[in-house]
């Protein structure tokens, strides 16, 4: 994975991830990477469903990287397994919606974001899931002031993204399905099923053309929230996205998204920042996983997740702090106090654990004399 639901998106420039010129914070990703998708198109030989901008190999290849034959470096917006990314794609040229699902940080929306991108040119056909989204945000609303005025027309109606979608041929998106009450999340079983979302006031239908598909995301700590129906589920199919397999494979995206992030913040270029990375990712490790690297020493997990998106943020403040209060060299001053805030969710049994840790294991540990002082001052 490579990034972060808060995620967990590399968006610092368009075409390039270069500055953009403009003032815009995030662009979508289909404007970041325009000048990579531009390329792959005209590099693309191979056959495409039909509405996709690219093959399903183009795709992937969007995802995981490569370079193109006339040189152009495609970036990796995923670092993880390959079969994986060729899973997620091969599901949205089916007629089967796709499922993301995984622990917070596994990049779900980022995923979801640049897949979107790369097959429909359009990332912003999204529905954003929460307790309380209605059932207008999957099917469509009304402009009342039309409503009043001339009655139910096609013209008083607003569509939704999905709706849109379904209209144009293109990849919809829903964030934090299992976080949509379950009655609305039944909304989608018409829509996945018959390809056709009924209009009863009107006696009409939206039917979808080709292209069309959706990609959901849902969060695994989520599970007893709004556990999605059996009847919805068999519409999906679920790819999980994993945490990082190994510390060097987080560690490389830990240190690419925050570069990237630097760039789109203004943030000055900082000298090698690694040896922190490498820092924050070992600690958010050994306590995510219970045991040290060396697998010598159990150690107590805290309530958070300490995903890969959250040592991002924890890099990115530190840079932040480095470049405005200190010397532009990232050090363990810089992020200690955003590894405490990550880790001490609760305030009681999250900081016993933290305490545990920093005595057992960080005032142990050769090199790491200066972390575990600023650790300290940071709790004190």
């Amino acid at each position: 994975m490579t990034a972060t639901d808060t995620d967990t998106g590399t968006d610092t420039g368009k075409g390039t991830g270069a500055d953009t010129g403009t003032a815009v914070l995030r662009p979508h990703a289909e404007d970041a990477f325009a000048q990579e998708l531009a390329a792959l198109a005209a590099a693309d030989d191979r056959p495409r469903p039909e509405r996709w901008r690219l093959s399903p190999w183009a795709v992937a290849t969007y995802l995981l990287g490569g370079t193109l034959p006339d040189g152009t470096v495609v970036t990796p917006k995923y670092v993880g397994p390959r079969r994986i990314v060729e899973v997620a794609v091969t599901t949205l040229a089916t007629d089967r919606a796709l499922l993301l699902l995984g622990v917070p940080g596994t990049a779900k929306t980022w995923v979801s974001e640049h897949l979107a991108a790369a097959v429909s040119g359009d990332s912003t056909l999204l529905v954003q899931g929460t307790a309380g989204t209605a059932e207008e945000a999957i099917r469509y609303g009304w402009n009342y002031a039309r409503l009043l005025a001339e009655g139910p027309s096609r013209q008083a109606l607003v569509p939704s993204p999905v709706m849109r979608a379904m209209a144009e041929g293109m990849t919809a998106r829903v964030e934090e399905l299992t976080r949509i009450p379950a009655d609305v999340q039944d909304t989608l079983i018409t829509i996945l099923s018959e390809k056709t979302l009924p209009i009863p006031e009107l006696g009409q239908e939206v039917q979808a053309v080709r292209g069309f598909n959706l990609i959901a995301t849902a969060n695994d700590r989520d599970r007893g929230v709004n556990d999605l129906s059996s009847a919805l589920r068999r519409r999906f199919n679920t790819v999980v996205l994993p945490l990082p397999a190994t510390a060097e494979a987080e560690v490389d995206i830990v240190a690419r998204r925050v570069e990237q992030l630097g760039r789109s913040l203004g943030l000055p270029a900082a000298p090698d920042g690694s040896a922190e990375i490498r820092r924050v990712v070992t600690v958010f490790r050994e306590l995510r996983e219970g045991v040290t690297a060396d697998g010598r020493t159990k150690v107590k997990s805290p309530s958070g997740t300490l995903s890969t998106a959250e040592a991002i943020s924890v890099v990115t403040g530190g840079l932040a702090l480095s470049a405005h209060f200190g010397d532009g060299v990232l050090r363990a001053d810089d992020v200690a106090a955003g590894i405490l805030g990550a880790v001490v969710r609760d305030p009681a049994a999250d900081r016993v654990v933290w305490q545990e840790y920093l005595e057992a294991v960080v005032r142990e540990r050769e090199g790491w004399k200066d972390f575990y002082r600023a650790c300290r001052e940071a709790g004190a």
